[in-house]
């Protein structure tokens, strides 16, 4: 459980078509939050349409997501990032999706994003002052799931 004061303004509320037939949000518009919560994070780190502005944009390889409790309709949601870590061309994060006002966990994602060359459609290297973004918004935390290189 987390203290709700602590968490960021809601991101979003569950809506009516987002609901399921079994009564809660269907697992793709966990996603949709969790997207939003990276268009959330972006401007800290220099991504997004500043970025886009210099002919580069982030795609994502791998998405992990845990989901740990069931949420329903008009549920508020807020959702915390965590940059795991990264290197010369990957970022990992994480992104947790709480209950906006009772504080508790409702699902996690993890996410590995490439920078991509937009004109080429390929995988390039990060900016220098992007990367330096990355470092100071670093957390040390570790992943549960993903990791920046492929293992095995």
């Amino acid at each position: 459980m987390t203290d709700p004061t602590t968490l960021p303004p809601p991101l979003a509320e569950v809506r009516s078509d987002w609901v399921d037939n079994n009564g809660h949000m269907n697992m793709g518009f966990y996603m949709v939050v969790f997207d939003m919560a990276t268009d959330q994070l972006w401007p800290e780190l220099g991504l997004g349409a500043p970025f886009r502005a210099r002919g580069l944009g982030t795609f994502a390889a791998e998405a992990w997501v845990n989901y740990v409790r069931e949420v329903h309709e008009g549920m508020p949601l807020a959702c915390t990032s965590e940059v795991l870590g990264h290197d010369g061309k990957r970022l990992l994060a994480v992104h947790r999706m709480y209950h906006a006002t009772e504080g508790w966990l409702a699902a996690e994602n993890e996410v590995l994003y490439l920078c991509v060359d937009l004109g080429r459609r390929r995988v390039t290297t990060w900016p220098e002052d992007v990367l330096a973004r990355f470092a100071a918004r670093g957390s040390g935390g570790q992943a549960r799931r993903l990791a920046l290189a492929r293992r095995g």
